[in-house]
């Protein structure tokens, strides 16, 4: 059948594109090669505008067992386990159908971490939503709870950290990126690199439907809403609780050679991906694979994105093990075809050849892009914009809703610092009961290895806001408060994850945003050491002419050798606090401007790598050594948000003893409210915390005693006389209140 003019543009493909198609395939396509190169040379599977970019992540060292470039990245944490993990993007989905497109989010990432031969043992959410005071969007929120919640608690897989921001920006465009922890033994990885001539492909798991066709194109494409809910995949969470167990008895013995689950572009990505990652080919009958649709054609049955399907590349001698192991537990495997020593990826339908092309077409031939970049005017005149002007706080106690204490208290009930027990009470975070340090009582979670006295801790975040302003230092800023928290745990770092969320990068001020963001990433991971192993790229995400504020997600691991030490965020009657660290505070791109002053303005605050290395270290051994047991880094909301969340954690009051450490300019509201990276506030006994201040000193680090922990009330410097009652009253209605910017619309590009 001939490709009618224009057909390509239906898979999303350019006229370009097409031409280049026609010339390295030498022929016209055939319409399920049209698909096929629809789904692996779109944005989502191809990565046409990031490859030439992420060349300049850092990837390797010496505990990395696996980079970029599998399932899901591995690193070595002692006593030979390794622990793997990835972040991966489900935005377009959750747009159309939150409660779906979230749950299959969640479905997909747990099978890239299984397929690794890794059982999961924690999920991770990055979450970013319009403002709650627009209907939709707080039905948005609730949806995409409710599928993150109800697909990881079927699976028996807790959720234990996470993050959620606000902005008009993200109305009608949500984000949802998922992260998945496993753990296995170094020599139990698997891969998912086809070999062996001869060995047998077998599909595993669900039948195949039409839903979650051309899920990949999709999901490289402007204005998610516009498209129609078939796009949306439709999960089974105890389906896929059957399909990990059997993958990983399998994986016991040497029977299966490769394995790779079935997520964007289904069948055709995982014997593509398959075959060029081994060098190989692979021949396969799409008459062969089970269906729950009649009349499906061969183009369907290879996009078609159902659920909680895997493919396995098997020795033929191991085909009655697998059979067996499947079907004991209640699922079923079919033959559908072989691995070739040709070097192509031959389709067939009941014995008619559909498509036939070099596996190294769809990889190595698909189109990259260096586009035009250029930072937005408006981008430019929002970063210079004189602050000076904004009026200051009055430096008196409790005067009023403009006074310290009045803003402190609205901060804590703003949707971006609230408390998000609404969201985690909702997922189950102590199934498995692994869980140390739970969500809410530290600045990362800490989870047990199991059989050994070590710990690992996770951690996922991004200052959507700083990104906005200043994509190079946001992107940094990510990478180091990620490492930050864990170190505020009492782990090392030892490499993260990455979901590189942004908006169109055709457009000059797009490309500009994701090029420079990754830059700022790569600086920032070399400083810290911490390697990037794995991670995802979800692009255009726009509504109409409206990008998302750039989102560089950022998810860090770091173990602890003994997970009995480690630190959270309450303090105790009696306690010294300190901080560490003396990063002058800014208002520019603060919680503090946006919330009280509708303001998305200034420059984010500048970012020492080596002070910030320097910090983290100091505070880390401290925690390792015992002196300390409670660290919180100042983040959104700065050292005033900071000091009231420890108080709330602990239901301990505290007395500030030292004048608040300012900025330059000397106001009184970037003292308490400016946001800097590099300060952590820790608390201990008064010999510890004392100890603690001279190793600082000594490592070059400036460090303040602040006052000591006790009573019932928040008092400091005359500003601030505040029961924990009303701090906590105010914090627990974060997520009720309305609009985050109070009405205001700042502009955002």
């Amino acid at each position: 059948m001939a490709i009618a003019p224009g057909q390509w543009r239906e898979v999303a493909l350019s006229d370009d594109e097409y031409r280049l198609l026609v010339e390295v395939l030498g022929r016209e396509p055939t319409p399920v090669e049209l698909g096929m190169f629809g789904a692996m040379w779109s944005e989502h599977c191809g990565y046409k505008h990031s490859r030439p970019l992420l060349s300049q992540l850092p990837t390797e060292a010496p505990w990395v067992l696996e980079g970029p470039g599998e399932n899901a990245g591995a690193i070595d944490v002692g006593d030979g386990l390794a622990v793997v993990f990835k972040v991966e993007s489900h935005n377009h989905p959750s747009a159309v159908e939150p409660y779906e497109g979230a749950a299959t989010g969640v479905g997909g990432i747990v099978r890239d971490i299984f397929t690794m031969g890794a059982r999961p043992i924690a999920l991770l959410d990055s979450l970013r939503f319009g403002p709650l005071d627009v209907p939709r969007n707080r039905y948005l929120l609730d949806n995409v709870v409710g599928g993150i919640g109800g697909y990881g608690n079927c699976l028996g897989i807790p959720t234990v950290g996470g993050e959620v921001f606000f902005d008009p920006s993200f109305n009608g465009n949500p984000l949802v990126n998922a992260m998945c922890i496993g753990v296995t033994e170094h020599g139990a990885l698997m891969r998912a690199r086809a070999s062996g001539p001869g060995n047998v492909i077998m599909l595993v798991g669900a039948d195949t439907g039409r839903d979650g066709l051309h899920g990949a194109t999709f999901a490289s494409v402007d204005d998610p809403t516009s498209s129609h809910r078939g796009v949306i995949q439709v999960g089974n969470p105890f389906l896929e609780k059957l399909l990990l167990e059997a993958c990983l008895e399998l994986l016991h013995g040497d029977d299966v050679v490769a394995m790779q689950d079935l997520g964007a572009a289904g069948l055709t990505s995982s014997v593509v991906e398959c075959a060029s990652r081994g060098g190989v080919g692979a021949e396969i009958d799409v008459a062969l694979v089970p269906r729950r649709e009649t009349g499906m054609s061969a183009y369907e049955v290879m996009l078609s994105e159902s659920q909680e399907r895997m493919l396995l590349v098997v020795r033929p001698e191991g085909v009655a093990r697998v059979r067996s192991v499947v079907e004991r537990w209640s699922l079923h495997a079919s033959e559908i075809g072989t691995v070739t020593d040709d070097g192509q990826v031959r389709i067939r339908d009941d014995g008619t050849t559909v498509a036939e092309v070099p596996a190294h077409l769809f990889t190595d031939c698909c189109p990259t892009y260096v586009r035009e970049s250029a930072e937005s005017i408006d981008t430019i005149a929002r970063r210079n914009l004189d602050l000076t002007t904004i009026p200051d706080l009055p430096s008196e106690a409790n005067a009023g809703p403009q006074s310290v204490a009045g803003c402190l208290l609205s901060l804590l009930s703003s949707p971006n610092i609230g408390s998000r027990r609404s969201i985690y009470e909702r997922y189950d975070h102590t199934i498995l009961a692994g869980t140390v340090v739970a969500p809410g009582d530290g600045d990362a979670t800490v989870l047990r290895l199991r059989g050994t006295g070590r710990g690992i801790a996770a951690a996922i975040d991004c200052n959507s806001r700083y990104c906005s302003l200043d994509p190079y230092l946001g992107a940094a800023h990510a990478v180091a408060e990620a490492t930050r928290n864990l170190v505020c745990v009492g782990a090392r770092p030892l490499a993260i994850t990455n979901c590189l969320n942004f908006g169109n990068p055709e457009k000059p001020a797009g490309y500009f945003q994701l090029s420079q963001a990754v830059a700022g990433m790569a600086s920032a991971c070399r400083a810290l050491d911490v390697p990037v192993v794995s991670g995802n790229v979800s692009l255009y995400n726009e509504t109409g002419e409206s990008p998302i504020m750039p989102t560089p997600t950022v998810g860090a691991v770091g173990v602890l050798d003994d997970v009995r030490i480690h630190a959270t965020l309450a303090w105790r009657e009696g306690d010294v606090v300190a901080l560490i660290g003396g990063a002058s505070p800014s208002l520019g791109g603060s919680e503090y401007l946006a919330h009280g002053h509708g303001l998305v303005a200034g420059s984010p605050p500048p970012l020492d790598l080596n002070q910030e290395a320097a910090v983290q270290r100091t505070v880390r051994r401290a925690i390792d050594s015992g002196q300390i047991r409670t660290a919180h880094d100042c983040g959104l909301g700065g050292l005033a948000v900071a000091l009231a969340e420890m108080a709330i954690a602990s239901g301990v009051g505290m007395t500030m003893e030292a004048e608040v450490p300012g900025g330059a300019s000397g106001r009184v509201d970037e003292a308490w409210f400016g946001e800097a990276p590099g300060r952590i506030v820790v608390a201990g006994p008064e010999e510890h915390v004392e100890a603690l201040i001279a190793s600082a000193v000594g490592a070059g680090v400036t460090s303040t005693r602040l006052g000591r922990a006790g009573g019932s009330r928040f008092v400091a410097s005359g500003e601030i006389d505040v029961e924990i009652a009303e701090l906590a009253a105010a914090y627990a209605s974060g997520l009720d209140t309305p609009d985050p910017l109070n009405g205001h619309q700042p502009v955002v590009d």
